[in-house]
């Protein structure tokens, strides 16, 4: 005999509350991604999976939504090649299917990566690990499809899903405060007059490289995916290494962390100028995109002199950062 069990998360709730997001997180899958000509990547993501719940429902149901992750991530196991951003939306588009009640269903996901690079002078291989960020959003357009038949309207209901999908990277570098290598070079350019001439001074200043304090900058960027256009995970990484005053690389010896040292040293930025530095270095690489396309860019400074941290956003369009670099606007 097989057991009926009632469906609770349908009854009416004793508040009817619309709530934005509802779901789960923390869902771990082991996924490998093909690549042309190049090793398989071997990611363990972490996925969090909500829908919206309407006024008149008491619960969603909880267990389609890893069940989605499980079904998609299934398929590209089973050998079906995506990029994250693409399975994010997948994922999506299968939960919107399962939750007919729901208007609107996110997925978002980190993954370590690992990338290799060699040192600066000595040139030794290392292995690198950063994040890899993707997220994808679906929005139904109709409103009322919570007692629509599900075999009937399958494929209405995914016709009426707006997906917008997006890739980006979680990056640590190096930055050095140009403000305090700018007091230290004038504090010693007064120490220098008491003995050379002042022609002598500023040949030694356009030598020699000034102190400073330094942060670990964590920079991080976020672009939305369109169309048949394809954004690499790796392009973004590099973007955020060469936005910061020098990159890091876990195996150094006494050559390379001179050479990082002394990079940082001629590049003092502040946490503001990493961001328009990733910005402009976006608008180089990704002015093809659609105006419309949504960028975010973040950087945060982990101060050494200070117990609190340095922080910088930007949140824009494509067409939109085209038109401040373009036309200088502050």
């Amino acid at each position: 005999m097989v057991v009926c069990f009632p469906d609770t998360q349908d009854n009416r709730p004793r508040i009817p509350v619309h709530l934005t997001r509802v779901g789960v997180t923390g869902v771990k899958k082991l996924i490998k991604l093909e690549r042309a000509e190049k090793r398989p990547i071997i990611l363990l993501p972490t996925f969090d999976a909500f829908v919206d719940l309407p006024s008149d429902q008491k619960g969603i149901h909880m267990s389609r939504s890893p069940e989605a992750i499980s079904e998609v991530v299934e398929e590209v196991v089973s050998g079906n090649s995506v990029e994250v951003e693409s399975l994010c939306a997948d994922i999506v588009n299968t939960m919107m299917n399962k939750h007919k009640y729901a208007k609107m269903a996110e997925v978002k996901m980190t993954t370590d990566f690992m990338f290799m690079k060699k040192s600066p002078v000595t040139k030794n291989k290392t292995q690198e690990m950063t994040k890899l960020i993707a997220n994808a959003v679906g929005y139904r357009e109709n409103k009322n499809n919570k007692n629509k038949n599900n075999n009937e309207n399958n494929n209405e209901d995914a016709n009426e899903i707006t997906i917008r999908k997006s890739i980006g990277a979680e990056v640590v570098g190096m930055t050095v405060c140009p403000c305090a290598q700018e007091s230290v070079k004038e504090a010693d350019k007064q120490k220098l007059l008491e003995f050379l001439d002042e022609e002598t001074v500023e040949k030694v200043l356009d030598t020699v490289s000034f102190a400073s304090h330094n942060q670990r900058g964590v920079g991080t960027i976020l672009i939305e995916v369109t169309g048949n256009h394809t954004v690499r995970g790796e392009d973004i990484i590099q973007i955020i290494e060469d936005s910061m005053s020098s990159p890091v690389c876990e195996l150094l010896k006494r050559p390379d962390e001179n050479a990082v040292v002394m990079e940082a040293h001629k590049h003092p930025y502040f946490v503001e100028d990493c961001v328009r530095n990733m910005i402009e270095k976006i608008i180089q690489n990704y002015s093809h995109l659609p105006d419309d396309t949504l960028v975010t860019v973040r950087q945060v400074n982990e101060e050494s002199i200070h117990r609190h941290n340095a922080f910088a956003e930007k949140i824009a369009t494509m067409g939109e950062l085209k038109e401040e670099i373009q036309n200088g606007i502050k």
